[in-house]
């Protein structure tokens, strides 16, 4: 038999709902939440019959485990990206695809989606994690993300052009096992000659490929910086808009009618920027994140005050952008006008929701999946108190 969890708590933060509950507890049996109740309950509970282990924590607060829509577990956060995934063999991919899957979950993130990788690595690491042949979070993957002749990320990307070669791309995809569609609607910072705000696959064949997703029950998201491949993407139906760097009313106003949510991504930039060419970061991508750096807050602060749906994404695995440092963008989300509240919630119940998941994750009830973490002080009051959480589990089981 199982062993079952009772666990209480100062504080809860349950992911969904604006109130933290107080003095509680969680009854976790087979990894998902069978009960939560006021602590006053506990001696009326039938624990009988039961295996319990029991975790004091009155002293601190319990939030869901996060979830990270936008990694790239196979990309280990070196200085060329680019240069560095085409200089490796398979087998050395997929040696640091496992090693940063598991430094993401002692980072605390549960829940991944992986938006792009070289040759199906990402989905062979996912089938291995699923059968708990290593450790690691809950992962969704892309396969190969489906770009132009020449397009952001040609170098490991599917090329495709015109209509008839994005949906046998897509196809491709799908074949292959993807749960999510990952397309280029336009170029981006780290791939050499490319401007970000230069619109790439048009919206006939976006619109191809989010067709065959949909078909299949599938996902898609789309990277997109400039405007006009950004609005293409959302007329085609896209799920999500990833960085969204240069939004304007129309394309906001679009995103929030059409629930597509916006996954921000602020690591990614900035990193590339900290860093810069003294650490080895090529000369166009330090220039090009610079240049956007103030436009894509201004696009975050347009995204917010139009009520589009914005999930928690790191781009993990570009440059110095590390995995299990994720948590780091819900510091930035509050440095950019967030409530740690709202970083909180983008980060796990509006994730799951957009990665079609909050049946199961996301959010702490019962019935679902007992991921969380122990924070020793109230992450409501400072965002850096999450950051330095002091236990995760996974499913009811102890992870740190």
């Amino acid at each position: 038999m199982n062993r079952s969890l009772l666990i209480t708590c100062k504080g809860l933060i349950d992911g969904k709902n604006k109130e933290l509950q107080e003095d509680v507890y969680l009854l976790i049996e087979d990894g998902v939440i069978s009960k939560i109740g006021s602590q006053g309950d506990i001696p009326h509970l039938d624990l009988s019959q039961r295996n319990i282990d029991f975790l004091d924590y009155r002293h601190g607060y319990i939030t869901p485990g996060i979830i990270d829509t936008h990694v790239h577990i196979t990309f280990s956060s070196e200085a060329d990206t680019m240069g560095s995934l085409t200089n490796k063999s398979n087998a050395q991919l997929t040696i640091d695809g496992v090693n940063n899957l598991q430094n993401t979950l002692k980072g605390g993130i549960t829940v991944i989606r992986d938006l792009g990788a070289p040759e199906y690595i990402d989905i062979d690491i996912r089938n291995a994690q699923r059968i708990g042949k290593i450790p690691g979070p809950k992962s969704l993957v892309s396969g190969k993300f489906i770009t132009m002749t020449g397009g952001h990320g040609w170098q490991i990307g599917r090329e495709c052009d015109g209509i008839a070669e994005v949906t046998k791309g897509a196809r491709e995809q799908l074949k292959q096992g993807a749960d999510v569609l990952k397309i280029m609607a336009t170029g981006g910072v780290l791939t050499p000659g490319v401007d970000p705000n230069a619109s790439q696959l048009s919206e006939a064949e976006i619109t191809a490929a989010v067709t065959e997703a949909h078909k299949a029950g599938k996902k898609t998201a789309t990277h997109a910086q400039g405007i006009f491949g950004i609005k293409n993407a959302v007329r085609a139906g896209i799920n999500s808009v990833e960085h969204g760097v240069f939004l304007d009313d129309e394309a906001a106003d679009m995103m929030a009618e059409r629930g597509t949510y916006l996954v921000p991504t602020f690591s990614a930039i900035y990193n590339i920027i900290k860093y810069g060419e003294e650490h080895g970061i090529p000369k166009f991508a330090v220039d090009k994140a610079k240049a956007i750096k103030e436009v894509h807050f201004e696009s975050f602060q347009l995204a917010r005050s139009k009520g589009v749906n914005i999930a928690m994404g790191t781009d993990a695995g570009t440059p110095f952008n590390r995995h299990g440092d994720n948590l780091f963008e819900l510091k930035l989300m509050v440095d950019m006008g967030m409530t740690p509240l709202e970083a909180i919630q983008s980060s796990t119940y509006r994730s799951a929701q957009l990665l079609g998941i909050d049946d199961s994750h996301g959010s702490l009830e019962v019935g679902k999946k007992a991921d969380f973490l122990l924070v020793k002080n109230n992450p409501l009051r400072d965002i850096h108190n999450l950051l330095a959480f002091e236990g995760l589990y996974q499913e009811g089981r102890k992870v740190l």
